[in-house]
């Protein structure tokens, strides 16, 4: 049926149960109507609200599209990454990737003067704005075991998004590091992730008295891997875009609580004093 139709639907079920019964059930009429796109458009309207913004009235704060954008398709095209299992966590994926480009709008309002004030500020201000545009998607119009479950995966999410950061910040001691700039996060979040879920599946080990076969074993890491790599995915189109953009690299500096570097020494030449000229006197 194409996506742009409406009106009224005639339902039947139809099956064959051969001497049993008809082939057909009894008819259903129900009065189909396109959907409203408001829910869909509110996070990126939200995007927009922020562009809006004093600190982010300038031409540069707009390449925060891209990296949403490069989100937004690596999302849709959902390439094969996650389990079959799995296909929740890409709608909290995509919710992620909205609120870390809130997160890298608003940065220069979460920076505290302490590091653990500046991770709770990131974290609460990426759990709003993802959770804003979880529940804006059409995925998750009713609360059911899906739409929990994409709920519990964000929330994990958000969490190893924020602490990874909050880390990175930290190894970099205080200053900002180009060369670790992809690497660390990426390792960072898969140790968060693992830190996370690893105690669930402990329990389950201590539980079965140590008798967990080596598929369970596959069946735990190659999901919790997998999740960080996509985590980090979505992660890295920010990363890239504040290693190019000056005005977002300070924001990533905000956000992991760095000092900015320091600018270049400038080679003034000093100024000597004038010696006083003592006047040369005439030839007769």
């Amino acid at each position: 049926m194409p996506l742009t139709a409406v009106g009224k639907l005639r339902i039947v079920a139809s099956a064959d149960l051969g001497p049993l019964g008809a082939r057909d059930g009894a008819p259903v009429e129900y009065n189909w109507v396109l959907p409203s796109a408001t829910p869909q458009l509110l996070p990126w309207l939200a995007i927009l609200a922020l562009l809006m913004l004093k600190p982010n009235r300038r031409a540069a704060a707009w390449l925060i599209w891209l990296p949403l954008g490069c989100a937004v398709f690596f999302t849709l095209e959902q390439p094969v990454v996650l389990p079959a299992g799995l296909n929740p966590f890409w709608d909290a994926i995509t919710a992620l990737a909205f609120g870390l480009a809130a997160v890298w709008l608003v940065a220069n309002y979460l920076r505290q003067s302490h590091r653990i004030l500046t991770f709770l500020s990131v974290l609460l201000a990426l759990a709003a704005f993802s959770a804003l545009a979880l529940v804006a998607s059409q995925n998750v119009r009713s609360l059911n075991q899906i739409a929990l479950a994409t709920g519990i995966m964000l929330a994990v999410a958000a969490l190893t998004t924020s602490v990874a950061l909050s880390l990175h910040g930290l190894i970099c001691h205080g200053r900002y590091h180009p060369l670790g700039h992809y690497l660390w996060p990426f390792l960072l979040l898969a140790g968060v992730w693992l830190a996370i879920t690893g105690p669930f599946f402990l329990f389950v080990v201590i539980a079965s008295g140590g008798n967990v076969p080596w598929n369970s074993w596959r069946g735990f890491f190659a999901p919790v891997f997998a999740m960080a790599l996509a985590t980090f995915a979505t992660l890295l189109p920010f990363l890239i875009l504040s290693s190019a953009s000056p005005f977002f690299r300070e924001r990533l500096q905000a956000i992991i609580h760095v000092k900015p570097a320091a600018p270049p020494l400038l080679n003034v030449p000093q100024l000597r004093a004038a010696e006083p000229r003592v006047p040369t006197p005439s030839p007769p």
